[in-house]
């Protein structure tokens, strides 16, 4: 038996659409486990908790799908997708290798503009983390990391980013739970904006890779502990 969820407050969630705010319930379930791994999410029943017709949720439930945390299963419908070391290595070691690739595209076509906007998405994430809201803080450090992609003109890989982007926000989400705070440190950023204006692109390649491989050890085993977590859990309500 799944917990039940809280009704949308929708005063809370003003200047985001339904869709938007049952996205992030549902993905802090998914996150906090009160949507388990293996969980139907079923339609009527979500709806009726959550105080909202069918269709926005589907959308969200949609995005989920598209996000890699909800898989559609045939004869079951949506279920919570388990989470395993290996998910997360992978996400972790092919953003490493499209990032380093659309720097080599990027190298020599950087402008500017390039400069500037860098500069400005950078001053942007460090606002949201000073302001304390995760969420805006998770979108402005995708955001600062897209940049480069836009800058490719590069079709596989901006479409290859934008599947990527739909999966980290839920990454980065767990990445900072594991290490007990809400957002990257502030500084997190600073030596890849620097790199990203300089000429070596060597330096900027392997500081793409540091900045990946920072910190996923606590994550993967923080993922581990969770799964054992959730694991003795469900078999505790067996054999209730």
């Amino acid at each position: 038996m799944l917990e039940r969820l809280e009704p949308i407050d929708r005063e809370q969630g003003a200047g985001r659409t339904l869709r938007e705010q049952l996205v992030l319930v549902l993905r802090k379930a998914i996150l906090e486990a009160t949507l388990p791994p293996g969980g139907r999410l079923i339609e009527t029943s979500l709806a009726d908790q959550l105080g909202v017709s069918r269709g926005p949720l589907r959308e969200a439930i949609r995005q989920l799908v598209e996000e890699g945390l909800v898989d559609q299963v045939p004869f079951r419908g949506a279920v919570v997708r388990s989470l395993s070391v290996e998910d997360i290595q992978e996400i972790y070691s092919f953003r490493t290798l499209l990032e380093s690739f659309a720097f080599k595209v990027v190298w020599d076509r950087r402008t500017p503009e390039f400069f500037r906007m860098l500069d400005s998405r950078h001053r942007a994430l460090n606002y949201a983390v000073y302001s304390g809201d995760q969420q805006q803080a998770i979108t402005r450090e995708m955001d600062l990391h897209g940049l480069v992609y836009e800058f490719s003109k590069h079709r596989s890989l901006i479409e290859s980013w934008n599947l990527l982007r739909g999966r980290l926000h839920f990454y980065f989400t767990l990445h900072h739970e594991a290490h007990h705070r809400k957002a990257a440190l502030p500084d997190a950023h600073d030596t890849y904006v620097a790199l990203a204006k300089g000429e070596d692109l060597e330096a900027m390649l392997e500081e793409v890779e540091q900045h990946m491989r920072r910190g996923l050890g606590t994550l993967e085993a923080f993922v581990v502990e969770r799964n054992a977590r959730l694991g003795e859990k469900e078999r505790v309500k067996a054999s209730a």
